[in-house]
């Protein structure tokens, strides 16, 4: 006998409207945000260029001696260190400044009053940084393969897991760190703790493999440090269940402890 077959009901389709986004009008508002994007040679340089400019810089100062003692390759080193500058540059870097501009030029404060909701809002600011980070790394992890003869990474699953973790988080910092930013300018001033930290301490430049075992134990607990490492260990293999649980727990913290701030402190007028 057929099980029987369960209508929703108007109190279920109201559930559905308030929690799930609307796809029609967050793809709208991405389309029109990539095209005021793209009128910004500035940003696009930042987004697009700068990480791989920073990857090429850092592969010509590495030196395969000290990778040896860590144990490390070239490949396994600026692979990882490449999705980790796509992460900060196109997507925290971005969603920072289109969310920080939007604010300034009242353009949030209108989407309020339509039919948009804050995640939608949000989100559709945050869809065309995600896409070109998501493009990036797809990118700088061929060319990186290709150039180091790297071949198929051990763990993919280890590697998607990693990126999609950082996009997850990166754009939940990026938005919590948007709502404590006054203005465009000031922009440029409060992203740059998180980028210091990540590229000092989380693996982007310098393995913590390097490092000694109390400093890159608190290292690990920076937030970049657990895509970093995801994206290391799904490459060499060499990471254990345990790691990479603890890798992805330290990610799911920092994207729960950002949306929090994001729900408490952002602010949707300009900052006086």
């Amino acid at each position: 006998m057929s099980a029987p077959v369960t209508v929703p009901t108007d109190s279920d389709r109201n559930v559905l409207r308030r929690y799930v986004p609307h796809t029609g009008r967050m793809a709208a508002l991405a389309r029109a945000e990539l095209t005021q994007l793209g009128r910004s040679k500035a940003s696009l340089f930042t987004m697009v260029v700068l990480p791989v400019f920073m990857t090429v810089v850092i592969s010509s100062t590495t030196t395969q001696k000290s990778l040896d003692r860590a144990g490390l390759t070239a490949g396994a080193v600026l692979l990882p260190g490449a999705i980790g500058f796509s992460m900060l540059f196109a997507l925290y870097n971005g969603v920072v400044s289109v969310l920080v501009v939007r604010r300034e030029q009242l353009v949030l404060k209108r989407l309020r009053t339509g039919e948009a909701r804050d995640i939608e809002i949000l989100a559709g600011g945050a869809l065309p940084s995600a896409v070109i980070a998501l493009v990036q790394c797809a990118l700088l992890t061929a060319g990186c393969a290709v150039v180091f003869d790297m071949g198929l990474p051990p763990a993919p699953l280890l590697m998607a897991a990693g990126v999609v973790l950082g996009v997850a988080m990166l754009t939940a910092l990026g938005a919590a760190t948007a709502g404590v930013t006054r203005s465009a300018e000031a922009a440029q001033l409060t992203i740059i703790p998180m980028m210091l930290l990540s590229m000092a301490g989380s693996g982007v430049i310098v393995p913590l493999e390097v490092f000694p075992d109390k400093l890159a134990s608190v290292c690990e607990l920076l937030p970049l440090t657990p895509v970093v490492e995801l994206v290391r260990g799904a490459w060499t293999g060499s990471a254990s269940v345990y790691d990479a649980l603890g890798h992805m727990l330290t990610a799911v913290a920092w994207t729960v402890l950002a949306v929090f701030a994001v729900r408490r402190w952002f602010r949707w007028e300009p900052r006086r």
